[in-house]
């Protein structure tokens, strides 16, 4: 045996390393992996990031507070609902802002609606990384019917600017509340299916059971958050444990692995998570679409956004985890300072620590098991 050190450190002669991405599909977006392997083992891992840096932070110092929303949009751009409610709601509590009860039901309509569809992009992709092909087109054409209602909501498919500071652009559709009752009824047995399909599949669990187990000390760890979190059997959900915009008054429950197919935390039950949350998710929009109170949506928004100095930050349970958003004001129009938490940069962080020592083909597996978007990653 033979050592040879290079740029990337020792490298002995058993070893190959090997680039994955920037242009691989299963990378899902532009992540680059240098794994060193012996054989098909990987010995390695090293994530490397910053080929969709926009400079999104530092672009928003120049930017008044109202034309930020539409570069949040740009973070998560399969969850752009989330980002936007999470720059909003920091804004909010800066200036002392509290919006009336039907802007907060119908941005927890929306909200669920688009947890629903990062989940459906997330756990459909998942199942085409290792080779599940019939899930991802049966999930993706669940999606397009929730794009369809934001569509009808706010004229977008993808980028919304539909949550301002204060509210939200305008009032749901006349048919709107009909058409989502429609869509929750349609869904519920789909998930049924997707069980049957995908998630009880022999092949599906033999890939991912006992498959890159991270163990809830670790997560915590790592600052590991979401259903990525809650995978590994930790109860911790933003919208239960310290909630906003009134989801203290829904019933719901915070599902969280437990093992069944193989070990805690493993690529199965952060899988398993997220199909549970979108059951949850439907019993959040039945309840707010039964008690949305009549109302304006616009009686809170300010004509001059102006924020008194001082700074906030501010916590949202997006579909990847908990994103922050942390704002300086010294009074002008414009920030000082912002900061975003992205909970995806805070998950992909974690994958040397449970993806070395597995097989080749494993790495996609668990890869896929954290659901990352590398538009909040690079910001």
């Amino acid at each position: 045996m033979t050592e040879q050190t290079g740029e990337h450190g020792i490298i002995k002669s058993e070893e190959m390393l090997l680039n994955m991405g920037p242009q691989h599909p299963s990378t899902h977006g532009v992540l680059r992996l240098k794994i060193t392997t012996d054989g098909e083992i990987v010995s390695k891992i090293e994530p490397v990031i910053g080929y969709l840096h926009r400079c999104f932070e530092k672009h928003c110092e120049h930017l008044t507070y109202e034309q930020i929303i539409p570069y949040t949009d740009r973070c998560d751009y399969i969850a752009s609902m989330h980002m936007d409610h999470a720059y909003v709601l920091a804004m909010e509590s800066l200036m002392d802002i509290e919006v009336p009860d039907r802007v907060s039901y119908i941005r927890i309509i929306v909200g669920e609606l688009q947890r629903i569809a990062s989940h459906l992009v997330a756990l459909g992709t998942f199942g085409l990384d290792i080779g599940a092909i019939t899930p991802f087109t049966w999930m993706i054409r669940d999606r397009e019917r929730i794009l369809d209602l934001f569509e009808y909501l706010c004229g977008a498919r993808l980028l919304y600017n539909y949550i301002w500071i204060g509210g939200v652009s305008h009032d749901l559709p006349p048919k709107f509340i009909d058409r989502t009752k429609d869509f929750i009824d349609y869904f519920k047995p789909q998930m049924d299916e997707f069980d049957q399909l995908l998630t009880f599949n022999k092949i599906f669990i033999e890939r991912t059971a006992d498959v890159g187990i991270m163990p809830p000390e670790v997560a915590i760890n790592y600052g590991v958050t979401g259903p990525s979190l809650r995978g590994s059997g930790v109860k911790w959900d933003l919208r239960k444990n310290e909630p906003y915009s009134l989801y203290d008054r829904m019933e719901f429950d915070v599902p969280v692995g437990d093992g069944r197919m193989g070990s805690v935390g493993d690529c199965w039950d952060r899988y398993w998570v997220r199909m549970l949350e979108m059951r949850e998710s439907v019993r959040i929009i039945d309840q707010a679409l039964k008690d949305i109170p009549p109302g304006d949506v616009k009686a809170a928004i300010p004509k001059r956004i102006r924020p008194p100095k001082g700074s906030i930050y501010t916590r949202f349970e997006t579909a990847r985890g908990e994103a922050g958003f942390y704002i300086i004001s010294n009074g002008k129009n414009i920030p000082t300072r912002l900061k975003m938490r992205s909970p995806a940069f805070c998950n992909l962080s974690v994958i040397s620590e449970i993806a070395e020592g597995w097989m080749l083909s494993d790495v996609i597996a668990i890869l896929g098991s954290l659901d990352i978007v590398l538009g909040e990653i690079d910001r």
